[in-house]
């Protein structure tokens, strides 16, 4: 059984899992949240696999696209590929970075993160997990391969968020979370 993640005493904190193991975790601040609430209680009629894996993505870390300025710019890297993100709205990006869906700028729905089943986290981006996001021109949602870096990049002037399609690619620091 999965005991609740307490946020009350401060950036460190412990989470017991399944096997009674402990683990010592530093939070960043963007990527879980407020260090005043409880982030995740494990659900009774969940199945320890499934509250394991909400667990794991909190201890990851990730970002509730939610929590992102407008024309804030994300850099994913998963195991294939580097994506550019341009978040427009909650759920609304410009993405580049896959030579067959993505390979200049195109405007998508990003739906949010799986293990890699059919269980989706919400407009989240989290390390460990897969992007899904809806592309106009296919039927299906595009499923990325595992997240293994996000990084925030500078972000644009809000008069440059129609030029950004030419812009995303051509920004060289970032700050990784």
């Amino acid at each position: 059984m999965l005991a609740y993640i307490d946020l009350r005493a401060g950036p460190q904190f412990l989470l017991m899992d399944a096997t009674r193991q402990f683990a010592d975790i530093i939070l960043g601040s963007r990527l879980c949240g407020s260090f005043s609430q409880v982030m995740f209680t494990p659900h009774p009629n969940l199945s320890d696999e499934v509250n394991s894996n909400i667990v794991q993505s909190e201890i990851e870390g990730g970002v509730f696209l939610k929590n992102l300025l407008p024309s804030t710019i994300l850099e994913i890297q998963t195991q294939h590929h580097c994506y550019t993100i341009l978040v427009l709205t909650d759920n609304n990006a410009l993405i580049s970075g896959h030579p067959t869906f993505c390979r200049e700028p195109v405007l998508v729905t990003i739906a949010g993160s799986t293990w890699g089943g059919s269980m989706l986290k919400r407009r989240f981006v989290g390390r460990g997990m897969h992007l899904e996001f809806c592309h106009p021109e296919y039927r299906t949602p595009i499923v990325t391969s595992a997240i293994k870096e996000i990084r925030e990049r500078p972000r644009l002037r809000h008069s440059a968020v129609h030029d950004a399609a030419s812009d995303l690619p051509s920004f060289t620091s970032a700050r990784s979370w």
